[in-house]
């Protein structure tokens, strides 16, 4: 279906993409992996035909095959309504309908020799609808809007006054009504619940076409796609993988012990010949030195003519194509939260917490208690108030009714989740010293652990990527000292890199954790105590860290 051979990307001096080439068939899901950056997204805009490579080609088999594209940012027209938007996903499918209805009724009202031409006519028009999907398409549409949690959102209302989030799905629905040979989904994860999530999954386990999807959620890979197509950063090429992301990982374990063993085994050979080549160098020295009886110096110049041998011998090895460099590690995030402040050990007390807007009631009658260290996750649907309770932790909503109380010691850090919090007008170099006691090359230095470098340190924050406020959002709370971290949504835009070294820090954090989060592998490794907000109520249950 699709045949990708040799493509090449340069943006200025930097190779973005080298020589890059897969093959993707019917039935085929693979994920497009390597970190922010690495030029992912401008593989998909090549692949999309919406950016040209500078060498190599794209070539779709049949020429006909239909794809379609799911970018991270989108934009709808003006003017157009989510109902809009989603009878264009099926116009083809439509326009199909109203032309079989138009030949049937031909078929009605003719006889003779015209109805055998009406009816030929008609057998064309029904395997043309059949063929953009027929009634399996209008069946399909209402459990799309089910599963993408946009049955409830009013078909009359404006595209463009969605959330990001709701943006996403109705972007992602969109695409999968339309039913293309091939998708290609950039990041189609972000701001989708984990009831969502496993509605895609299942969804894409069973499409019949090819697909390639971006994605930083490695339990989504591990249900969805049966290859990995992994981009170095460094070189700009591409390797591929068999099986889901966990396999990957593996597989790329193994590659790394493997390229240790053989070099250090490398290096201890090579240790030995210079060694020894120094050794038969010295003694042929000390023996001309020493002595001019022609039976040593004869001696000593076998010993310097060994030593040459064995200097040719260690030239070639290095200069040979088997030589294995040092492993060395992509640039990762180094994220630390050091000399966290003890704070009291009842650190957060909710008492009959009602909240909603407008009629709405979201909650009532929530009780909640998190103690020292513990790592809360709330989870829940899209839309039934995760968002709002944080924000009256954070005292910036005030409840309907209830109470909300912090502990003895408590330094509150939140992460909202589109990261409105930063000033958009103030650079990364300024926002973090003016919130920690920081002289210039400490800022600077800090910030590079977070892979700030350069003059980005003083680009605005509103002008930087969302993976980008993430990690400088990250930056401020480290070096806040905060002992309470409030946490929206925090990795949404974090490759993988980042968030296994978030995920580490998280579990070395002495502090206490509430965080809003649908990645799996996250929960997994971090959540003692699960909040299960659903119904206007929450629940508590022990979190798979816990048990």
């Amino acid at each position: 279906m699709l045949q990708v051979r040799d493509i090449t990307k340069w943006f200025g001096d930097v190779k973005v993409l080298d020589r890059v080439s897969f093959n993707l068939n019917r039935g085929d899901r693979a994920g497009l992996i390597g970190p922010n950056g690495c030029g992912k997204t401008t593989l998909l805009r090549i692949l999309a035909r919406d950016l040209s490579p500078d060498r190599g080609a794209v070539q779709l088999s049949p020429t006909s095959l239909r794809y379609g594209y799911l970018p991270q940012a989108l934009d709808f027209p003006t003017s157009a309504t989510v109902g809009d938007v989603l009878r264009a996903a099926q116009g083809e499918r439509q326009a199909a309908e109203a032309k079989l209805a138009r030949l049937a009724e031909a078929v009605a009202a003719a006889a003779g020799e015209q109805l055998a031409a009406a009816l030929v006519a008609y057998d064309r028009g029904l395997a043309e609808y059949q063929a953009v999907g027929g009634e399996k398409q209008r069946a399909d549409a209402d459990a799309v809007l089910r599963g993408l949690g946009m049955a409830d959102v009013e078909q009359s209302r404006p595209a463009t006054a969605l959330s990001g989030g709701q943006k996403t799905r109705l972007g992602l629905a969109r695409l999968l009504l339309a039913e293309p040979d091939l998708l290609l989904l950039d990041e189609p994860t972000n701001h989708l619940d984990i009831e969502a999530l496993g509605w895609l999954e299942e969804y894409l386990t069973g499409y019949q076409g090819a697909v390639l999807i971006v994605s930083h959620d490695r339990a989504f890979l591990d249900r969805t796609v049966n290859r990995i197509l992994a981009l170095d950063d460094v070189t700009g090429s591409l390797t591929e993988y068999p099986g889901a992301y966990q396999d990957y990982a593996q597989a790329v374990d193994r590659d790394l012990e493997k390229q240790w063993a053989t070099y250090r085994a490398q290096q201890e050979r090579i240790r030995k010949l210079e060694s020894s080549i120094r050794k038969l160098s010295n003694q042929a020295k000390g023996i001309e030195q020493e002595t001019i009886h022609f039976h040593y110096r004869r001696i000593a110049k076998d010993l310097a003519r060994h030593a040459v041998v064995q200097k040719a011998r260690l030239e070639r090895m290095l200069d040979s194509e088997e030589m294995v460099e040092k492993p060395t590690q992509t640039w990762k995030m180094k994220l630390e939260f050091a000399d966290t402040p003890r704070s009291g050990q009842d650190v957060l007390v909710v008492s009959d917490l009602r909240m909603g807007y407008g009629e709405r009631t979201l909650f009532t009658d929530v009780n909640l208690h998190l103690t020292y260290g513990e790592r809360a996750v709330l989870l829940g649907p899209n839309g039934v108030g995760k968002t709002t309770l944080l924000r009256c932790i954070t005292g910036e909503l005030q409840p309907w009714a209830g109470d909300i109380r912090l502990g003895r010691g408590v330094r509150l850090g939140y992460i909202a989740q589109e990261q409105e919090t930063l000033d958009r007008a103030v650079a990364p170099f300024d926002l973090l010293r003016a919130a920690a006691p920081l002289d210039e090359t400490e800022a600077r230095n800090f910030l590079h652990y977070f892979l700030f470098t350069g003059d980005e340190v003083f680009v605005p924050a509103g002008r930087l990527s969302f993976g980008e406020r993430s990690r400088l959002a990250l930056a401020l709370l480290a070096a806040q000292g905060c002992n309470f971290l409030l946490l929206d949504e925090p990795i949404n835009h974090l490759d993988i890199p980042s968030r296994e070294s978030f995920e580490r820090a998280m579990t070395r954090f002495e502090g206490t954790i509430l965080a809003v989060v649908h990645d799996r592998y996250f929960i997994e490794r971090l959540a003692t105590t699960l909040w299960l907000l659903a119904d206007g109520s929450v629940r508590t249950a022990p979190g798979p860290a816990g048990r």
